[in-house]
């Protein structure tokens, strides 16, 4: 039985169960009002000029240091994550085309709540999850990892040409798929990234991560595969 948290729970709390109607459709989230801390967990490194809020139905990500944003709902079985996102280069003063990164399928093999860390990067390295860095470290490099859950974060993949870089104010359109023992990372309707695994969580949760840059984050969803 996949996502163990009633239509209900959903609606009462501002992410909403998008189609009741129809069972592959799970989750939807338009960033109306202020962030629903029952539905989201930022983890903001404490540094100045840095913030996360919701504006005119968007996630806004606008920080100096380390940033993650938790949907803080466990997911089960086969799905599938869609959002849309935008690094924004318009001269703000954390504006950097840097870092449109993701964490997914992630547990904590040492802590039952997950939700404990500052948002510096080095905080993650103890967890189990998949990650990819897209146009990472100022935008020269695209990696898929796997961290292990004691601090190695095996990389499965690197892609590197600019075409696998980050453009400045483009919408992206990012696809997440966990299907059986396969998951997958796509860019505007291309696989970027894919792993086998025979021994994915049976409860997990996916995070939004970024650092450095002002990015924002709409039309969130989860669907039933």
């Amino acid at each position: 039985m996949l996502f163990l948290i009633s239509s209900i729970y959903l609606l009462q709390t501002g992410c909403k169960n998008i189609n009741p109607n129809h069972q592959k459709d799970l989750y939807s989230e338009n960033f109306n009002g202020k962030l629903n801390p029952k539905n989201w967990v930022p983890e903001i490194e404490p540094l100045a000029n840095s913030k996360v809020y919701t504006d005119n139905g968007k996630l806004v990500l606008d920080t100096k240091g380390g940033i993650s944003v938790w949907f803080n709902q466990p997911l089960q079985g086969n799905y599938i994550i869609t959002f849309k996102r935008k690094i924004i280069v318009n001269g703000g003063v954390n504006d950097r085309l840097s870092d449109l990164n993701v964490f997914w399928l992630t547990e904590d093999p040492a802590n039952a709540n997950l939700f404990t860390r500052s948002g510096k990067f080095e905080d993650y390295d103890n967890l189990k999850m998949y990650y990819v860095g897209m146009g990472g470290n100022t935008n020269t490099t695209t990696r898929f990892r796997k961290y292990q859950g004691n601090g190695d974060r095996k990389l499965l993949a690197e892609k590197n040409d600019a075409h696998y870089l980050l453009k400045a104010n483009h919408e992206y359109q990012i696809k997440i798929i966990v299907k059986d023992d396969i998951t997958s990372f796509w860019v505007d309707d291309e696989k970027f990234f894919e792993a086998t695994d025979e021994h994915f969580p049976n409860k997990s949760y996916f995070g939004f991560r970024s650092t450095f840059s002002h990015q924002e984050i709409w039309d969130f969803k989860v669907f039933k595969d």
